[in-house]
């Protein structure tokens, strides 16, 4: 049960990740899931890459394929709209920052 909790909550976080990378630069699936665990996030492709379509179909990420290797590899950019909900999210999570941080 307190997993679930976690997970759920930790959720948000890794949103903001993909985001916040998202936006500095083109990302993929591979990377990101090295990036989060260098974070201390334990995240699997089945669970990364249905956060990668949620946040695409909610028009905060747009996608584009390129053939690597051989493969087509799909990389991800924050869109406008994206850039907007990052913000509000640094905002927010610097303040809770503020608020929750040991004294």
């Amino acid at each position: 049960m307190e997993e679930r909790i976690v997970r759920k909550l930790f959720l948000g976080f890794i949103q903001i990740h993909i985001l916040h990378h998202a936006n500095q630069h083109p990302i993929f699936g591979l990377w990101m899931l090295e990036e989060l665990k260098e974070h201390g996030y334990n995240v699997s492709a089945g669970t990364l890459y249905p956060i990668f379509h949620s946040m695409e179909s909610n028009g905060l990420l747009q996608k584009e394929e390129q053939k690597v290797d051989g493969k087509i590899r799909k990389y991800y950019t924050t869109t406008e709209k994206g850039v907007i909900v990052l913000e509000e999210a640094r905002i927010k999570a610097y303040e809770l920052f503020k608020e929750i941080k040991e004294k």
